[in-house]
């Protein structure tokens, strides 16, 4: 039976320990990582947590609609059970209709055909395998990628691993956000204390680059769990566009890290060019599904769907 909970009555313990032993487990669903990106969040629970699904809930105007939150990829149903496209769907029908509006996506292992929503997209990241030694993740590179290196080893661009996320952070603000990035100033002190309370666990790093006169260039952040790597955020200085610092970060963390059973997921993305930097490092594409559906009365559908066209807008 899938019962729906709100998030007093989740029960941290047990939903922890579903995600710690999930076949699909990912960094994401923790009740951890889940207080600091959509607090209040609600979830749905398999029996004795044998499977649950994270509902990152918000109210607004009085409406009750569920969505994506900041800095996480993907959610859906996690379990320690194969988990089948009837019971996907057992779950998505158990989302209360309180709530008039999805927009989630859901993790690579589940599987969907059904036309459950209103609209199902195809969102998709990128994954290296890191188990086999490095010179032979390196022979996969593409001829763009070994000429960045090239370029920062004649800059002398220097990578480091610290767990200082803070420069990384402030690159980005300003240096890449532009306008293609709606972060308002909150979203900024989640991420700041998402970073730096999974390097307290032991669970993110920071890998950052300089230049000859030891000026940062460019950094990422990643979190580590399920043997998984997530590129979870990256900032860079626009020198860092020309002395290959990005791909030497990128290159380091492979080197690092080849040889064991941890899989680096680069978190995809939309834009064709970074698709294509990603790629070059032979990783490969995976998909993952988006899901949105109104569920609006009747009577206010027309007056949504002009809100909601307005909120793409800004």
């Amino acid at each position: 039976m899938i019962r729906y909970f709100e998030n007093p009555e989740i029960d941290y313990r047990k939903w922890d320990s579903c995600i710690a032993n999930s076949i699909n487990g990912i960094i994401y669903p923790y009740s951890f990582y889940l207080d600091q990106v959509s607090f209040g969040w609600s979830a749905l629970v398999l029996n004795e947590y044998e499977a649950v699904m994270p509902l990152p809930v918000k109210i607004k105007m009085g409406v009750n609609y569920i969505i994506q939150p900041p800095f996480v990829q993907q959610l859906g149903v996690y379990s320690p059970y194969p988990i089948t496209e009837e019971l996907l769907e057992e779950f998505l029908n158990a989302i209360p209709r309180k709530f008039s509006y999805l927009n989630i996506s859901l993790n690579t292992f589940n599987p969907l055909t059904t036309k459950f929503s209103d609209k199902v997209s195809r969102g998709i990241t990128y994954e290296l395998d890191l188990i086999e030694p490095y010179e032979v993740i390196r022979a996969k590179y593409s001829s763009q990628t070994i000429r960045n290196l090239k370029t920062a080893a004649r800059e002398g661009i220097s990578v480091v691993q610290n767990n200082e996320p803070i420069s990384t952070i402030e690159a980005f603000k300003i240096h890449n956000a532009k306008e293609n990035y709606n972060y308002t100033p909150e979203h900024y002190n989640v991420l700041k204390r998402l970073a730096y309370s999974l390097i307290y666990k032991g669970l993110g790093t920071t890998y950052t680059a300089y230049d000859q006169k030891n000026n940062f260039c460019s950094g990422i952040i990643f979190f580590t769990s399920h043997k998984k790597s997530i590129l979870i955020f990256s900032g860079s200085y626009p020198s860092a566009r020309k002395n290959g610092a990005m791909t030497a970060i990128i290159d380091k963390f492979i080197k690092d890290h080849s040889g064991q059973s941890l899989t680096l997921d680069f978190e995809g993305s939309t834009n064709k060019n970074l698709a294509r930097f990603y790629a070059g490092f032979g990783s490969k594409e995976c998909v993952f599904l988006q899901i949105e559906n109104k569920r609006f009365p009747p009577i206010f559908k027309p007056f949504a769907n002009i809100y909601l066209w307005l909120k793409q807008l800004t």
